[in-house]
């Protein structure tokens, strides 16, 4: 039987790790360098967390085809301004640089590898 009543056996739960992981993947380096973007008072923008988009820093959704089981980060701007976005994906403040990019554990790791 299926429908709205019914039960969900163990099988079908294989069959939904394939697309949502229970353990995410690592985020990986885009960029050693942040980008400097203007964002627009009251603007909604998702930036990219796991590091695999191709349109850095915000999400492509490069995350869910490739089964990271990351999401990305939903901010809305406050005020319109340049600001600089974090592409290393290893700042405390995100999705701000906050200068983590210039330290050697960044510096030394290749791009598109997990830190």
């Amino acid at each position: 039987m299926r429908g709205a009543g019914a039960i969900l056996r163990p099988a079908a739960r294989g069959a939904r790790a394939q697309w949502f992981p229970r353990t995410p993947a690592r985020s990986v380096v885009a960029l050693k360098t942040p980008i400097k973007v203007e964002l627009v008072a009251g603007k909604t923008y998702r930036w990219c967390v796991c590091g695999r988009s191709k349109k850095q820093p915000f999400c492509d959704g490069s995350h869910f085809f490739q089964r990271t089981g990351l999401s990305p980060l939903k901010f809305k701007a406050q005020e319109t301004r340049m600001v600089a976005l974090c592409t290393c994906k290893a700042t405390q403040r995100p999705p701000y640089c906050d200068g983590t990019h210039r330290s050697e554990r960044v510096q030394k790791a290749e791009v598109g590898s997990p830190l």
